[in-house]
């Protein structure tokens, strides 16, 4: 194990130096010198206190291998070592021997091959994984009590307190590095469904996965999971509140079993928030709800803004979709709606999350002449565009080519439901609204595609 340290003693004698009185004196000088050191010294101890306390805790995981007991051939020495395919690290967090670790180290396997730090090794089962957290949960048995780590309240982790990672990167057993916490909240990073990661400058490398985040006090804050791969200081952990109520299911059923609110949802951008009389990003807009599921039984409507769980705010789609999972189902939840400029609030009680995806992303762009033509649903058209029976609206037919329907990004087949909030049924309802516009008013359309839906604003160009 390596663990670089001279470079960070050095920086913390300067700070301790710059903390004691300039005294001028050639005795007095060396007098505060010897305290700066001792001042180092018991921060330096403080970390090498929590290393030796918590290594045992980590583990290092590898693919169950059929190969025959005995030493394994030497390989070439100088050159770079290999680390087997899904291996990684993870942490005991119970002395039955509970583990918890990535679900992308364990992959499809029922079980793996556990490593102590007294080099023992025990034949782990798969409890149960969650690939939507990117989390899973192991069991060795033992004959005797294993040393454990103790999560901590990662809703308590701040921005710029000490972040502590030990892991296996590389096949490099129990390696300690320290940083700092860079950033909290981080999603849209596209490493797993629920995100709100824990950003760090702790080196985290590959075999590193699964691992722990420790706080200054040797308590796990997060579950290491990725890194990018090519920036230097930049990982990201699973916060340990998000890993402790996953582990708990895993533990209790064998799987996770999340709330599930039945509505279609995007973000507010500039465009759209001018339009319902919001400011951009204040709360996530909903396009869509799904009949017979509980935002339709609970009075949502599309076109409603959710500005709160549980009084507790939402600004982005992601952000709602975590929360709204962080429920199980047959809570009742209280949503802040705005609709129509009122602010009302909404009882809903959530079922099961369904395999469906909640978030429709709206074609890119947004910019009248709008450029299109429409026309009535007909049984000819609901084959060709595999539309419902029962979907009322107005067809596109054409997109003209330059126009500001085809810079926006609408299609052939799109079917438009409402403009200007006011609900569209046929060709008529379209041209009827269409001719009470401006022509310089921006046009605000709820538009199906495939079965989803989004919202879209088409600007007027400012030559009209």
């Amino acid at each position: 194990m390596f663990v670089r340290t001279q470079g960070f003693i050095s920086k913390m004698l300067v700070i301790s130096m710059f903390l004691l009185p300039v005294m001028g004196t050639e005795s007095k000088a060396a007098s505060d010198t010897e305290k700066g050191y001792e001042l180092a010294e018991l921060f330096q101890n403080t970390f090498i206190d929590l290393a030796e306390r918590v290594k045992p805790a980590v583990v290092n995981i590898s693919p169950v291998t059929s190969a025959p007991p005995g030493p394994k051939p030497k390989k070439p020495r100088g050159g770079p070592r290999e680390t087997p395919p899904g291996s990684g690290s993870g942490v005991i967090f119970d002395k039955t021997g509970y583990i918890v670790t990535n679900n992308h180290v364990v992959g499809d396997a029922a079980f793996v091959e556990v490593r102590l730090s007294d080099k023992t090794k025990f034949k782990a089962k798969v409890i149960g994984k969650d690939p939507d957290t990117d989390l899973a949960l192991l069991k060795i048995e033992a004959d005797h009590d294993l040393p454990f780590a103790v999560f901590g309240d990662s809703s308590k982790v701040k921005v710029g307190q000490w972040a502590i990672a030990v892991g296996n990167p590389f096949g490099l057993d129990r390696t300690v590095t320290v940083g700092v916490i860079s950033a909290l909240g981080r999603e849209n990073v596209n490493l797993s469904r629920y995100e709100d990661f824990i950003q760090t400058d702790a080196s985290i490398n590959p075999g590193n996965s699964g691992g722990p985040l420790f706080n200054i006090r040797g308590e796990v804050v997060g579950i290491n999971t990725a890194i990018i791969n090519f920036a230097q200081g930049i990982g990201f952990a699973i916060p340990s509140n998000m890993a402790k109520s996953v582990v708990a299911q895993l533990r209790d059923k064998g799987r996770v079993s999340r709330g599930w609110l039945g509505v279609g949802i995007q973000p507010l951008t500039s465009e759209l928030a001018q339009k319902f009389g919001v400011k951009e990003g204040e709360g996530v807009l909903i396009n869509e709800v799904f009949e017979g599921d509980p935002a339709s039984v609970g009075g949502i409507q599309a076109g409603d803004i959710i500005l709160s769980v549980n009084d507790k705010a939402v600004d982005t789609p992601n952000t709602l979709a975590r929360v709204i999972a962080g429920y199980t189902p047959g809570d009742n939840i209280n949503i802040g709606v705005l609709r129509d400029g009122e602010n009302i609030t909404l009882v809903i009680a959530l079922v099961e999350r369904k395999d469906e995806t909640v978030a429709s992303a709206p074609p890119r762009g947004m910019k009248k002449y709008l450029g299109l033509t429409v026309e009535d649903i007909t049984d000819e058209l609901v084959l060709k565009y595999k539309l419902k029976e029962s979907d009322e609206g107005a067809l596109i037919a054409v997109v003209e080519e330059g126009s500001v329907a085809e810079k926006e990004g609408l299609q052939i087949g799109d079917l438009i439901k409402e403009v200007n909030r006011q609900k569209i049924k046929n060709k008529a309802d379209f041209n009827s609204i269409m001719k009470a516009s401006k022509p310089t008013e921006t046009i605000l359309m709820r538009v199906t595609r495939g079965g989803r839906a989004f919202f879209i604003v088409l600007k007027p160009r400012a030559e009209e």
